[in-house]
This record gives C-alpha cells, structure tokens and sequence, in this order.
C-alpha cells in the first residue's frame, strides 16, 4: 500500500496512525503541501478530491477522506478493531471523532488559514486567534461528551475509560491526537484542569510505540 501524505497535516497524522495501530507496512509518499504540490501534475490523475490522505491499495483501489479511509482499513484488516463491537459503541466513537474531524479541523486547515491571509489579509496574530478559539471551543465540546461517556458507561457497568472510549485506542483517538499537537504548534496550552478526560486520553495514546511512529517528526522528509 502507498499513503500520499503530509508530514503535519492531521488527516495524514489520523491515517498513519490507524495504519501503525493495526501494524500494516506500507510506503510512505510525501506530498508538499505549502508547495501545493496537492494540486499539481501526476496527482491530479488519483486524488479526486486534490487532499491529503489518499491511501492507494492498487490502481483500481484508492481510498481519500481520512475516516473513510480509517474504516476502510478497520474492515479489511480487522484486528486490532478500531471500533466497538456494539451498536452504541460505534456511535459514541464515530461521533467523538466527527467531533475532531468536522467541527474543529474544517475551519482550521490549511487552506483556510491561507485563505485567511491572502485573501482577506489577516494578520498572523488574528489568524492564530482564530486557531485558537475553534480548536479550543471544539475540544470544550469533545471534553463535555467523554464526561457523558463516562457517566453512560458507570450507568451500563462499564469500567471508566483509558483512551477516548474504553482500554484500547479507537478511530476517536485517531482523530483526536492530531488537533491536540497541532493546537500546541500554534502555541495553546491546554489546561488540564479544563480537559481533564481529553488530555488523559491523548497522553495514553502518546505512550503507545504505534501512535509516536505516526508522528510528524517520525516521518521522512515530504520533499524529494
């Protein structure tokens, strides 16, 4: 398998993740966003949608959007699951993740941000405002839902979680842990005192040897 990616884009870190989880090699291929390499020549004939990821199985199999392309791969290579077993499992963790992916990620990406300051002229420190405040009401959001989590699963007689949802990481946590290091490369701190649950779950991902080889500075280089 190939993984058209991006170093520090958290699609692409969400991505590398699953595919380290479940330990399946595959070669990595660096696409140069801020050269906008994206949407320039040979990659224009595979990706459909011109972003990063784009997994390619073979050349009638490729697979973008990163939660597709998450549970794609939780469906052809099953174990370690990334998903619960149960109905409401599934659903408590893809809408952990569609909280990460859809309403923190979208309006803080990289196009977003260029757009940002080309075309409407912001300047870097109303840009990194704007950073700011939607990761950290997003998060605010994705910590107030793993406190219900918590009480949903003290009520169904589950033990308290490790990672976002139960002992083991899941496509929440694969979503989760790249808007956590990319909001402290543009500088937050997060309190724990206001992420308690969140930031439990994120260190806990950030011990296992899988998830730091999915790491922006694990990667090879993104230019050739």
């Amino acid at each position: 398998m190939k993984l058209y990616n991006f170093s520090r884009s958290g699609t692409s870190i969400r991505a590398r993740i699953a595919l380290e989880l479940k330990g399946l090699p595959y070669n990595y291929v660096g696409v140069d966003l801020p050269a906008g390499e994206h949407r320039k020549g040979a990659y224009l004939d595979i990706s459909p949608d011109t972003l990063v990821p784009l997994l390619e199985v073979d050349e009638h199999t490729r697979i973008s959007q990163s939660l597709a392309l998450i549970e794609y791969l939780d469906e052809t290579h099953p174990e370690p699951p990334l998903l619960p077993a149960d109905p409401w499992g599934r659903a408590q963790v893809r809408a952990l993740a569609l909280t990460a992916a859809c309403e923190i990620h979208p309006i803080n990406n990289m196009r977003v941000l260029q757009y940002l300051s080309r075309e409407l002229g912001v300047d870097e420190g109303a840009r990194s405002a704007w950073y700011n405040h939607w990761i950290l009401e997003g998060l605010h959001h994705y910590e107030n839902r793993l406190r219900h989590l918590q009480r949903d699963r003290q009520a169904r007689g589950l033990p308290p979680s490790l990672y976002s949802f139960g002992s083991t990481p899941t496509l929440a946590d694969c979503a989760l842990v790249p808007q956590v290091i990319n909001g402290r490369r543009f500088g937050l701190d997060y309190s724990r005192k206001d992420f308690p649950l969140t930031l439990a779950a994120f260190d806990a991902c950030m011990q296992l040897p899988a998830v730091q080889r999915a790491l922006p500075e694990a990667c090879p280089p993104d230019v050739a």
